[in-house]
């Protein structure tokens, strides 16, 4: 068995001394290979979360309509950073209307650069976490 290479720590490469399927030579060097090994996905999800919650911020500040309803123009949406790129759903209607919405807050396209915004509030009930009645 001398003819066996030396084994070799897989973040740092220090020489490996103990167990014949030790992979790291201290718990240092194996948490920062899992570090980076799992960073990178955990960022992304971590900024597509960030990107939902400040579209649904942004619907739910603007909507101050009656109803929860209020049209805007899409130069608005963008001023406030709105990101037409990430939403949590959509709902297409029976007469053929999709509305996108980031969670309870959505808007439909009226054209010509136009939205109504809306909100629906029954997402909220389903999870438990409606307004009363009173407070809306």
């Amino acid at each position: 068995m001398a003819g066996n290479p030396p084994r070799q720590c897989v973040q740092c490469g220090e020489r490996l001394v103990g167990r014949t399927d030790k992979r790291f030579c201290s718990d240092a060097c194996r948490n920062l290979y899992h570090y980076h090994a799992n960073n990178a996905p955990i960022n992304y999800v971590r900024n597509v979360i960030n990107i939902l919650k400040r579209n649904r911020r942004i619907l739910s500040e603007l909507n101050d309509g009656p109803e929860g309803t209020k049209k805007v123009h899409r130069d608005k949406l963008v001023q406030n950073g709105y990101s037409f790129l990430y939403h949590t759903h959509t709902y297409r209607t029976r007469a053929g209307n999709t509305y996108v919405f980031c969670f309870e807050h959505g808007y439909l396209e009226l054209g010509e650069n136009w939205f109504t915004l809306v909100r629906r509030d029954e997402y909220l009930e389903r999870a438990g976490d409606g307004r009363s009645k009173d407070t809306n």
